[in-house]
């Protein structure tokens, strides 16, 4: 058999088993919310792989695979992490603090800080080791902190800083 057939069938092989996610480096902070959302998804997870093993020889095979994988990634998160208080201060950016920020062209914006897995920019939560995220984490309202962009830098004024599990969105 020529070594190009054995290339492409391992290649095949690989192709099918399922994408390991990579566990981060930064320290897995989380909020009160982050985590409960993470133990959630596990309880989520071992319920599916549960449903799954009952069908047997009939279960689909890469949907277990990728529900392991799943499992494996959000157990591991949930072991790894490391709840921070709820902040209580308006005078310093915490991980969980909702803040008010406007650019040089006074567009305003609110976010909240959060841990990498509870992250979703549509919904105004930033991963606090994100670029805005270090930019902000520490600073007081009126401070002036630079947010170091792909599309380039941009200097942002801390408006206002609340404590609370609340959302943050545009203003």
């Amino acid at each position: 058999m020529s070594r190009a057939f054995v290339n492409e069938d391992h290649a095949a092989a690989q192709a099918s088993e399922p994408v390991q996610r990579r566990i981060s480096e930064q320290p897995n902070y989380v909020t009160a919310s982050g985590l409960a959302q993470l133990q959630s998804r596990v309880e989520t997870l071992n319920a599916e792989r549960r449903q799954l093993q009952a069908q047997g020889e009939r279960a689909d095979k890469q949907r277990l695979a990728d529900n392991e994988s799943d499992l494996r990634y959000f157990t591991a998160r949930v072991l790894s992490a490391q709840p921070v208080p709820t902040p209580t201060a308006h005078d310093k950016v915490q991980i969980g603090s909702r803040v008010t920020f406007a650019d040089e062209h006074d567009h305003k914006q609110q976010v909240r800080l959060v841990g990498e897995d509870e992250a979703d920019a549509t919904r105004g939560l930033i991963n606090w080791g994100s670029p805005l995220g270090q930019a902000l984490l520490g600073a007081a309202p009126g401070h002036e902190v630079l947010w170091k962009r792909p599309a380039g830098d941009l200097l942002i004024e801390v408006i206002a800083i609340d404590a609370g599990e609340s959302t943050g969105s545009r203003a």
